[in-house]
């Protein structure tokens, strides 16, 4: 499993493959290359105004020799529609010092009235990918042609790189965001070799096969329109996984991998040998479980030292394995930090001493639909968590059922957030690796129930005659819902948590004041409290002396969003979410209500969202609950939960009417 480096190198490959994938050529006089000058010169289509830039061209040349090394030569050429597409005339070439090298690269610029510039050695940058790292091997070259493009210009650059694949598998991007004119992908191989793809997507797409040279290409890809709610580029655009190795798959070695077995095996060899249990391990292990008396309590104990240890990423002899391999358990533990697997080893390790088994499990941090079950690659995967054998004793969520290990507790020794017993949302329902040599493979993730991330509310609210308001809201959240609350609090300064409260308040009520609030971490619970003070001066609106209208909801979910366009040209993702939420509003003396919104009954596959009213001692008391299941929406249902969000909308905007009596 790769460390952390691997999530940096996901979003490089997310920033950089997709929105710059890089380029190579033999570098001659100072004019831009033919290569470039001739996709300068295609036609480009008409596109939507929000459209800021076209890749005129996109090319990777991979070649491998019979030792393993690898050269990759890229092309890229983009077309400059706007202001906002400058930003994409930057050339950029990411490299792991000590097993990978930039041999060349180069830039020019095409503008608009056929003038040309080529940028020069001068103009190159060689940076640290990630200046936060304490120690980091990949580094960044980087020609920066922001502040010279304009409207109508052409961009691109070209780049040879060489390297040492760890295993032999790739992954062809055909296109980032922006539409595309050409995408070609060409691998090389040695005599003898072979590859095989599997395309996603988009229709199998079989390569241009000549000898042992293997060459995908695409052309007039459409621009992927930016929506909310929507599935990451990676889901929505064409892209095909490419395994490839020695016809006698015996000579591929364990880099070459045909099932996920494999991968647990390959994987499993990397991290085994680096659990080491000790005299300290045991001695910490003892520690820190010695007023513990169920099997869970032993584990939260491990669970919440290992956790709050200090992360670092470590990226030292990754292009050798090390982005996969932890390190030895012992030396985190005396060292005090770690990255994930790091973590994730060592409490393997702690839990051991206890004879309690656990296994390593690889994930893909960000996003639950990444990883594709019909490729069994490493290569999809940024992150470390850990399965522990669990007895039937202990119960929770994140427990899955093993064919061959059993009981398996999932967690994430790495999220502070998030505690034992519950798994961040963001890794729910997602493939994952659990690595456990032959018995190991690929499972899905638990998903927790809604109700499990209950954020509950209560708000009582006194309604002055002149239609001022004061009240306290009283939250409380559990699972997932308090591990938002808990990240926010933790990551805000006072001030700006503060901010963020009172652009909450005033969100659903302007000219709103917070008074005071008190936030409480339970965090050895799993869940979190806020309590709030607040007041606002003319909330419900008198009319002629005699009406007094007002609207119920005072404030509405921090994390709400609905969905307005007519059309939608990708999938809606939903996350499971339950909030319950009654408030309490004491009338003013000398009225009583005259009128209130229908009561709302809404229930679809993928949620249920209900009100009420009633009328009691003077005081009215609405309800609302929303439920919703973690779902993706296709596009020809979009009507469907689009209508959800607007009769949900339209209820929570809906005045009640008072009268004077």
């Amino acid at each position: 499993m790769m460390s952390e480096i691997s999530r940096r190198l996901h979003i490089t490959f997310f920033t950089v493959c997709f929105g710059f994938v890089f380029a190579g050529c033999a570098f001659g006089d100072d004019s831009p290359p033919g290569w470039m000058k001739q996709a300068a010169a295609a036609a480009v289509p008409t596109y939507d105004k929000q459209v800021s830039a076209v890749v005129l061209y996109d090319e990777q040349q991979v070649a491998l020799d019979s030792g393993g090394e690898q050269v990759t030569t890229e092309r890229y050429a983009v077309r400059v529609l706007s202001r906002e597409g400058r930003r994409y005339a930057v050339a950029t070439a990411l490299y792991l010092v000590s097993s990978g090298r930039i041999r060349e690269i180069e830039a020019w610029l095409i503008r608009p009235d056929g003038t040309t510039k080529n940028y020069d050695k001068k103009t190159i940058l060689d940076i640290i990918s990630d200046p936060d790292d304490v120690y980091n091997e990949y580094r960044v070259k980087l020609i920066d042609g922001r502040d010279d493009v304009e409207a109508g210009a052409v961009f691109g650059y070209s780049v040879v790189s060489e390297d040492r694949p760890l295993y032999f598998q790739e992954r062809w991007v055909s296109q980032s965001n922006l539409p595309t004119l050409v995408s070609r992908y060409t691998l090389n191989l040695p005599s003898g070799w072979k590859a095989s793809g599997v395309t996603f997507n988009h229709a199998p797409l079989a390569p241009q096969v000549s000898g042992s040279n293997y060459t995908w290409e695409l052309q007039n890809l459409p621009s992927i329109k930016d929506e909310p709610m929507s599935p990451s580029v990676l889901n929505l655009v064409p892209w095909v996984a490419i395994s490839y190795g020695p016809e006698n798959a015996a000579q591929a070695g364990s880099r070459s991998f045909s099932s996920w077995t494999e991968v647990s095996r390959w994987t499993s060899a990397l991290y085994d040998p680096q659990v080491v249990v000790d005299d300290a391990v045991t001695a910490k292990a003892q520690e820190l479980t010695a007023n513990a008396k169920t099997e869970f309590e032993k584990i939260k104990a491990i669970a919440n030292y290992v956790q709050n240890l200090q992360y670092i990423s470590i990226d030292i002899n990754v292009g050798s394995g090390n982005g996969y391999r932890p390190r030895p358990s012992n030396l985190v533990l005396s060292r005090g930090y770690g990255d994930c697997k790091d973590k994730a080893n060592l409490m393997r390790a702690l839990l051991r001493a206890l004879k309690i088994e656990a296994y390593p499990v690889a994930i893909f941090s960000g996003d639950p639909t990444f990883v594709r079950e019909e490729w069994a690659s490493p290569a999809q995967f940024n992150h470390c968590i850990i399965a522990i054998r669990i007895g039937d004793a202990t119960i929770a969520p994140t427990v899955i059922n093993h064919p061959t290990l059993g009981r398996l507790m999932i967690f994430d020794a790495t999220d502070a957030f998030t505690m034992l017993g519950d798994l961040p949302d963001y890794l729910q329902g997602s493939f994952a690796l659990i690595i456990a040599g032959d018995n190991g493979g690929l499972v899905k993730m638990p998903l927790t129930p809604a109700e499990t991330n209950l954020l509950s509310r209560e708000v009582e609210v006194r309604l002055s005659p002149e239609g001022a308001i004061n009240g306290t809201i009283r939250e409380r959240s559990t699972g997932q819902s308090s591990t938002i609350e808990r990240a926010m609090l933790r990551s805000l300064s006072a001030g700006d948590y503060n901010k963020m409260l009172e652009r909450w308040l005033t969100g659903g009520a302007t000219g709103a004041q917070l008074v005071k609030f008190t936030p409480n971490d339970h965090r050895e619970a799993g869940s979190f409290d806020l309590d709030v003070e607040f007041a606002a001066a003319g909330y419900g609106q008198l009319m002629q002396n005699r009406l007094l209208v007002f609207k119920p909801v005072i404030v509405n979910r921090r994390n709400a969003l609905f969905l307005t366009e007519n059309k939608r040209d990708t999938p809606v993702i939903l996350d499971p979410e339950a909030v319950r939420e009654t408030a309490i509003f004491t009338l003013p003396a000398g009225f009583v209500v005259d009128e209130v919104p229908d009561a709302v009954n809404l229930e679809t596959p993928f949620g249920k969202y209900t009100t009420s009213y009633e009328v009691k001692d003077g005081k009215l008391i609405f309800k609302r609950s929303l439920t919703m299941n973690r779902a993706t929406v296709p596009v020809d249902k979009y009507n469907s939960v689009r209508d959800f969000y607007a009769k949900m909308r339209e209820a929570e905007q809906s005045p009640v009417v008072l009268i004077r009596k």
